[in-house]
């Protein structure tokens, strides 16, 4: 049986799931990265369960195919970011690791 919503889509829950952890975890980033990676870290991680449901509107499996691969995308553009705030020290290891879990479950099928 299909999911009648996105809501119903375990993809989506589980993106929605890492962006409230992000949102969360951008929270003890520097104040002078407002505008500048915290602000691009959280518009990757929106993206993700924003363009799997835009898609799930959609009447056809052809049709939500691209958002997928944009909310793909997406997700692949808040990993690196995530290790580049792992990098420059604005997320404990264990913190980005736990992060790029959850990424990694939003990606796996």
């Amino acid at each position: 049986m299909a999911a009648s919503s996105f809501r119903d889509l375990r993809v989506w829950q589980e993106a929605m799931k890492l962006t409230a952890e992000i949102y969360k975890s951008t929270l003890v980033f520097p104040k002078h990265e407002l505008y500048g990676l915290t602000q691009q870290i959280r518009r990757a991680a929106v993206s993700v369960p924003s363009n799997i449901a835009e898609g799930k509107g959609h009447r056809s499996d052809k049709e939500f195919v691209p958002f997928l691969l944009r909310a793909r995308g997406s997700l692949l553009e808040l990993q690196a970011q995530l290790l580049i705030s792992e990098e420059l020290q604005y997320v404990r290891q264990e913190e980005a690791r736990r992060l790029l879990t959850l990424a990694e479950g939003v990606a796996v099928p």
